[in-house]
C-alpha cells in the first residue's frame, strides 16, 4: 500500500489517513499500555519503544520516532497495509453492524506481541481497565527494562518471560495482579521451560493455537480469542465479553445464550471477519450502554 508520508524531525505524518480514530483504536478495550495526554493525543509502549499519537484534521502525527522505525515497527503494529474500508463494506451489509460500524469508524485491530497478549488478558479475567493499566505499568516497572522518559513521564519495556519465571508469588502480587500471580508465574516458566512456544502459535490453526493456550492457567475461551486476535493474526476469533454477550443477545439472539453458541454464532455468521465485528460490537455496546 502506497503512504503520503511526510517527516519533520522526530515525527512522522500520514497525510489524509482513513479509518485511523485514535480514540477508537486506543479505547476498544484491545490493548492497555496508551494513554490519553492533555492534548488528545495518546502515548504509550510497544516493542521497547515510545510513541504519541495524534489525530490533525485529516492526518496522523506519529511523534518520538524515527521513519525507520515506523516502517520496521509502527506500519505493522497499526496494521496500515490492510484496507479498512474494504472489510467494512463487507460488514456493512448486516444492518446492525453498519450503525456500529458508524459509530467506531476508527478502529485498528493492532498487531501487538504474544507473550505482552498471554498475561496482559490473564490481568484482564475479572478485573476492570483502570485496574488492569495499573499493573501492567507495575509489573513493566518492576521487571521490565527502563527505556526512556517522554513527556516528564517514564516509561519501561513489558517484562520478559525470563525476568518473572524466579519471582515468589507475593513478589509478583506486588504489582496488584491479585489471585492471577500464580497465573503469571506459571505461563513465565512454561515458557522458560519452552512447554509451548508462544511465538510459534499464529502458525497453527485458529482451533489448535486456542487450545494451546488454554493449556495455561488463567486463560479459557475468552482470554484466549482476544489473544489471537491482537497478537497471532487470528482475525476469525470472536472474543466474548459482557458487552459482547449484551450487544449479542441484545440484537441477534435470545438473552441467556451461553458464551459457547454466542461465539459459534459470531464465528459462522461473520466468518474470517468475526474479530474485526466483535470490535465494533463491543465499543458501539459499551460506549452507548446497550443492554445494560
Amino acid at each position: 500500500m502506497k503512504y503520503n508520508l511526510n517527516t519533520e524531525g522526530n515525527k512522522v505524518i500520514m497525510k489524509n489517513l482513513k479509518h485511523f480514530e485514535p480514540k477508537h483504536v486506543f479505547e476498544c478495550g484491545q490493548c492497555f499500555r496508551w494513554e490519553i495526554e492533555e492534548d488528545g493525543s495518546y502515548t504509550g509502549v510497544a516493542y521497547g519503544k515510545i510513541l504519541n499519537v495524534r489525530k490533525d484534521g485529516e492526518d496522523i502525527v506519529f511523534s518520538n520516532t524515527s521513519l525507520e522505525d515506523f516502517e520496521e515497527i509502527w506500519i505493522d503494529y497499526f496494521d496500515l497495509n490492510r484496507d479498512y474500508g474494504e472489510i467494512k463494506n463487507k460488514l456493512s451489509k448486516d444492518p446492525i453492524l453498519k450503525e456500529a460500524i458508524g459509530f467506531g469508524h476508527g478502529i485498528r485491530i493492532l498487531k501487538q506481541d504474544e507473550w505482552e497478549m498471554l498475561i496482559s488478558f490473564i490481568i484482564s479475567a475479572n478485573n476492570r481497565i483502570p485496574m488492569i493499566k495499573k499493573a501492567i505499568g507495575l509489573l513493566s516497572e518492576s521487571y521490565g527494562e527502563y527505556i526512556g522518559e517522554y513527556n516528564g513521564r517514564k516509561y519501561y519495556s513489558f517484562p520478559t518471560a525470563e525476568s518473572l519465571k524466579d519471582k515468589s508469588i507475593e513478589e509478583i502480587e506486588g504489582c496488584k495482579v491479585g489471585f492471577r500471580a500464580k497465573y503469571i508465574l506459571n505461563s513465565a516458566n512454561m515458557v522458560c521451560n519452552k512447554e509451548i512456544y508462544i511465538y510459534g502459535l499464529k502458525d497453527l490453526s485458529t482451533e489448535a493455537s486456542r487450545n494451546e493456550l488454554m493449556k495455561f492457567a488463567g486463560v479459557g475461551p475468552k482470554v484466549s480469542d482476544c489473544i489471537m486476535l491482537f497478537s497471532m493474526n487470528k482475525y476469525d476469533a470472536f472474543p466474548i465479553d459482557v458487552w459482547v454477550k449484551r450487544v449479542m443477545e441484545y440484537f441477534y439472539l435470545k438473552e441467556d445464550t451461553s458464551l459457547k453458541k454466542i461465539q459459534e454464532y459470531g464465528r459462522d455468521k461473520f466468518g474470517e471477519y468475526a474479530g474485526y465485528a466483535q470490535q465494533y460490537l463491543f465499543y458501539y455496546a459499551r460506549e452507548l450502554g446497550i443492554g445494560k
